[in-house]
């Protein structure tokens, strides 16, 4: 029985012109819970900022285990190319993808170049990609609206180039299924054992048709999306790929005992949006859950704090490596939350650009809540003042105000550090800039201001670095 591959694209699709977007941490949540799913592929798309989105695929190369991390690399510059595989390469498994028209509509319109000229830039970033890893998906854009002995040629072209999966694509969505399923037919019959990838269109409402069709004429990898839009479904394509498993004479890894909780939980972590008032997200998160002990090495601290979510430099690896020792010959072993306290306590520290000078906080069940906040920046005071949902939220927007920047909140933890009635409260912020994690630690006996107080800490970080 054959293994067929889900390829999902949710991340991917995640830039708001399919209906939702994600922050950072929310692809890094996604991208876990898709592989714990047993989904064969998880593709990123091409890199729109090489800075964050590199970040985001060194990120989720460290936190995926089974899963293939696919990226397409982009077309213009070989430059960037390379700056994308390092970012990829420490991936357990990975997928370097080449993603060009082949309907002479899109070629001219999209490239200006003829069917010859295309099959020369196939082969040019084929190649490319190639050099960097034998898993090379060529993508043909617009296949169903193609010459098929022009389709037949770039493939064949792509495949001699060192290509090893062609995906058909029919952005079009014009295709009935019996189209399509023939399509995938003759190809394979043409050119062979090849491993034939397809990615179909919801236009004509028949998308899970077409991909059970193109299974059944042979299809190796099915495209699909977690969120329903406008290709085919993840939890549809693997039930009913489940119900027909020995129809088809297929099976998926993907674990149907946990689909439907996994992917209900995917929709809402897309479909909730959040609110433009507030610095917090809505979204889905589960929790990083490990132990580390002093008989680990730096390396491993190190891959802890990139499984968090850091991209340390060697030098602060060293200082939170320090840190780390001095408090594991204390206890024997460290959680992940504390290890995230150590990195904000320890890791880049800086002189404050932004200095705190005092706050008023206004809250209560029955009124909205309100801070008033006041710092200082090169020897003037600034002052902001914001409603929000509840005190912290209202001071995180009055420094907001102050800043005039909008950084994602990629996390918030508070906890007592000591009892009684002058109890301390430790507040952890963690905030992204370009897609780079900070976080910032604040020790006070209001709760609030030790929130105020770790938000600016990890502020003064990012200004710092920035500028």
């Amino acid at each position: 029985m054959k293994n067929l591959k889900l390829c999902d694209t949710t991340i991917k699709n995640a830039n708001g012109e399919c209906g939702y977007s994600l922050s950072f941490r929310e692809k890094i949540e996604l991208a876990k819970m898709l592989d714990k799913l047993g989904v064969d592929v998880i593709e990123m798309g091409v890199p729109q900022s090489l800075r964050t989105d590199g970040l985001l695929i060194k990120s989720i190369a460290a936190a995926v285990e089974n899963a293939t991390v696919s990226v397409a690399i982009p077309i213009e510059s070989e430059k960037d190319a390379e700056y994308i595989w390092e970012c990829l390469k420490d991936a357990k498994n990975k997928r370097l993808q080449v993603s060009l028209p082949v309907s002479t509509v899109q070629m001219e319109y999209l490239y200006h170049k003829k069917s010859d000229g295309m099959i020369e830039l196939v082969k040019e970033k084929v190649s490319l990609a190639k050099r960097f890893t034998d898993n090379v998906e060529f993508c043909a854009e617009d296949a169903t609206r193609a010459d098929f002995d022009f389709l037949l040629d770039v493939i064949s072209a792509a495949k001699d180039s060192g290509a090893t999966v062609f995906t058909l694509c029919d952005a079009a969505g014009e295709m009935l299924p019996e189209e399509f399923s023939s399509l995938v037919k003759n190809v394979k019959e043409k050119l062979g054992e090849v491993n034939i990838g397809v990615l179909v269109s919801d236009n004509l409402y028949m998308a899970q048709s077409c991909a059970v069709n193109a299974i059944s004429a042979g299809a190796d990898e099915i495209k699909v999306c977690a969120v329903k839009g406008n290709t085919a479904a993840l939890e549809q394509v693997a039930f009913a790929v489940n119900a027909v498993s020995d129809k088809l004479s297929v099976k998926t890894g993907v674990k149907i005992t946990e689909l439907h909780r996994t992917a209900a939980k995917i929709e809402r972590l897309c479909r909730t949006d959040r609110p433009k008032s507030s610095p917090f997200d809505n979204g889905v998160r589960e929790e990083e859950d490990f132990t580390l002990s002093v008989h680990d090495e730096k390396s491993q601290i190190a891959a802890a704090a990139s499984k968090l979510g850091y991209d340390l430099s060697g030098e602060d690896i060293d200082i939170v490596y320090e840190a780390f020792l001095s408090v594991a010959d204390k206890k024997e072993q460290i959680t992940a939350k504390e290890l995230d306290v150590l990195i904000a306590t320890s890791a880049l520290q800086v002189p404050p650009t932004y200095k705190l000078e005092g706050y008023v906080i206004n809250s209560g069940d029955i009124i909205t809540s309100t801070s008033q906040i006041r710092l200082s920046k090169d020897e003037k005071t600034l002052e902001g003042f914001a409603a929000g949902d509840g005190p912290v939220d209202s001071s995180f927007l009055a420094i907001e105000q102050i800043t005039g920047m909008h950084y994602e909140l990629d996390d918030f933890q508070i906890r007592a550090v000591t009892e009684g009635r002058e109890a301390m409260g430790e507040s952890v912020v963690r905030l992204r800039s370009n897609g780079k994690l900070y976080s910032g630690r604040g020790i006070c006996t209001n709760i609030v201001g030790s929130s105020i107080m770790a938000y600016i800490n990890a502020l003064n970080k990012i200004v710092y670095e920035e500028n």
